[in-house]
């Protein structure tokens, strides 16, 4: 489902040409769970990017489910996101404007679908994730795990073929991330959803199919 080739991505700092991602490869079936470890700096938020196609490779390929994703340009790409990209944050972001049924719909109407059917895919989303009673609550009177899990709903909501995390514990306490991501994961698998996530989060880590280590540009 997820397959990249040679993937390379250079930055120049000053008269320096940094290579982060240097002729990586990465394939993932289907329903599959890859975690990403590595320094801080080692690139793995760059990876996260070229692979939802905010960043472009300056080598190599990306195929989700078939699309190569790099030859894309906008508007595609940012279609291509909207689309087939599910994306759980470190931060939440979620907007505060919104409420809980609203941010989750968002994700919905971005795609075309309004109405009742966007209202009521939310609202099942938002009650996959135990959030059922708490659609009209404004975001910020939220615990972090609350947050958390309705950016999972968010991120699911669409359907989409591959989720992308980045540090999804990171902004929670030991045992709130202990409730979330079992939660992530069951949802994740019963949507038939491929899982990238970065995480220093070794509970999280345990729970993918592969662990990962991005160093010098490559996984081993």
């Amino acid at each position: 489902m997820l397959v990249v080739r040679r993937l390379s991505r250079s930055f120049r700092e000053g008269e320096r040409v940094h290579r982060v991602i240097d002729g990586l490869d990465l394939e993932i079936s289907s329903g599959g769970t890859v975690a990403i470890s590595g320094r801080s700096g080692s690139g793995k938020s760059t990876l996260l990017n070229l692979l939802a196609g905010v960043d472009y490779p300056d080598a190599g390929t990306i195929e989700v489910d078939g699309l190569e994703v790099g030859s894309l340009r906008e508007p595609a790409r940012t279609e291509f996101r909207r689309a087939s990209i599910g994306f759980v944050y470190q931060f939440f972001n979620l907007i505060p404007t919104l409420d809980v049924e609203e941010n989750v719909r968002l994700a919905l109407e971005l795609n075309g679908v309004h109405g009742r059917e966007a209202r009521e895919r939310s609202c099942a989303a938002l009650a996959s994730v135990g959030l059922g009673d708490r659609l009209e609550s404004p975001v910020d009177v939220l615990s972090g795990g609350e947050q958390q899990r309705v950016a999972i709903a968010r991120a699911l909501v669409h359907e989409p073929k591959l989720v992308l995390a980045d540090e999804p514990t990171g902004n929670l306490d030991e045992a709130t991330a202990a409730q979330v991501v079992p939660l992530m994961r069951a949802l994740v698998s019963a949507h038939g959803a491929t899982l990238v996530m970065v995480t220093h989060d070794r509970a999280l880590a345990a729970t993918a199919d592969r662990v990962l280590e991005l160093r010098e540009g490559r996984l081993y």
